[in-house]
């Protein structure tokens, strides 16, 4: 049986302008995702991963090109749409965490259901189910402070998924944890996406990272220059 493509890229091109300079960021891309896939996107610095990243996730147009996600195209939908498709169906996961430092763990993790219209006893509800998945259940009332890195990239983990995302975006959300707390970290994603069968596109410099997903796109010069499955 075929399987679904959850998101298309085609041709996709962006350039930014600035006065006479111009920086062409991605350059006749085309990709195909299958739903359930984790795919990692590597590359040097300055590729266009991150700028790929965001025109998939529907954040930023395309100078050229289409990106259909779950059989819609992103061009289709109007500035209102895309913001409340992404708050429904996509989950973000950043190097940076992005928790608000005055809300406890719980509360940074309900954020987005409130956002969407949940009543607040279901949204602590929804969002305590997703800090025990991630391992935090006792860490609820804990701020940003009180958590270690691996804590708060946990809690933005949770974050991601308490909408159930049928896509899950990370933009190196490994890069600011040490060694084990990475592995610990990855290992949590893969346990999501094999239990959920939730799609996750990952941008990474690292390549054990890259080499958990079950496809590799290497990037450079704002095109996908090669793409291989991982061994293992």
């Amino acid at each position: 049986m075929e399987q679904e493509h959850i998101v298309q890229a085609k041709n996709l091109h962006k350039v930014y302008e600035t006065g006479e300079l111009k920086v062409h960021a991605l350059r006749g891309v085309d990709i195909e995702i299958e739903r359930g896939e984790m795919i990692s996107i590597m590359g040097p610095s300055g590729c266009g991963k991150t700028t790929l990243l965001n025109c998939l996730s529907g954040i930023d147009d395309p100078t050229q090109g289409e990106v259909i996600i779950e059989g819609t195209s992103l061009a289709d939908l109007s500035d209102n749409e895309k913001t409340e498709y992404r708050a429904k169906r996509i989950g973000f996961v950043f190097q940076a965490y992005n928790l608000f430092p005055v809300l406890t763990a719980a509360e940074n993790v309900e954020m987005p259901l409130l956002l969407g219209g949940v009543r607040l006893r279901e949204a602590r509800k929804r969002a305590l189910k997703a800090l025990k998945h991630v391992g935090l259940e006792d860490s609820e009332t804990k701020l940003p402070s009180e958590l270690s890195g691996g804590e708060q990239q946990r809690v933005a983990i949770a974050r991601a998924l308490v909408n159930d995302p049928a896509i899950v975006f990370g933009d190196e959300l490994t890069g600011n944890l040490d060694t084990e707390t990475s592995d610990q970290v990855m290992d949590l994603i893969h346990e999501m996406n094999r239990r959920n069968k939730q799609t996750f596109v990952i941008v990474t410099h690292d390549p054990k990272v890259g080499d958990m997903a079950h496809r590799v796109l290497k990037f450079r010069d704002g095109t996908v220059e090669k793409e291989y499955r991982p061994i293992g």
